[in-house]
């Protein structure tokens, strides 16, 4: 592909995930004000992160198609973000033991040379095994998730926690929905597999 893609993320998985469409890309990480807006829904809150995100990529890029993304969990209708400390994260599942989690990811495709840009909100329903402290205890030393909305790391141990997953794209709940993504692509006339022979 002729104009350079852009990840706006320093996150190793969601740089994993972004290179089995094997296209070429530069990453970054954005500094951005994740704090969400009084009244601002779950939805709201991903779209305007991931549009932030991809924006700030002018900071360190001329030019480029800029993927932003950012992921929220919600439960009883509350924003959960990052839990940061182990208190916090046992906190967090402890209130998923048993539960029907919702992880909302926003996905922003913005072009820095014509300033367009495409949003979307991906959703995934996770179902949690019934949960002891013991094994919360034992999951956070193990895997420390404090920088991980919803207190797991998906692709990881936290697979464990789980009972049942319910989405259209498992990537999503890692921070990147792929199949998405491949449609924002071709809203900007980039097609993945034709691309192939391009970057060949």
């Amino acid at each position: 592909m002729k104009t350079p893609l852009i990840l706006a993320s320093s996150s190793p998985f969601r740089q994993q995930i972004l290179k089995k469409l094997n296209l070429p890309f530069s990453s970054f990480s954005p500094d951005v004000d994740e704090s969400h807006l009084y009244n601002e829904s779950p939805e709201d809150l991903v779209a305007r992160l991931s549009l932030l995100k991809a924006k700030s990529a002018h900071e360190n890029f001329c030019e480029g198609l800029v993927i932003g993304s950012d992921q929220v969990a919600v439960h009883d209708g509350k924003i959960l973000g990052k839990p940061h400390t182990k208190e916090n994260a046992i906190k967090q599942l402890q209130s998923f033991s048993g539960n029907k989690v919702k992880f909302l990811t926003g996905l922003c495709l913005y072009d820095m040379a014509t300033d367009r840009h495409e949003i979307l909100v991906e959703p995934f329903n996770v179902h949690f095994k019934k949960l002891t402290l013991a094994q919360i205890e034992a999951y956070c030393d193990a895997e420390t998730p404090y920088q991980c909305a919803g207190s797991f790391k998906s692709e990881g141990l936290g697979i464990c926690l789980f009972e049942k997953l319910v989405g259209s794209d498992p990537n999503s709940l890692i921070g990147l929905p792929l199949i998405r993504l491949t449609e924002l692509l071709a809203r900007f006339d980039v097609d993945v597999l034709l691309s192939q022979q391009k970057s060949m």
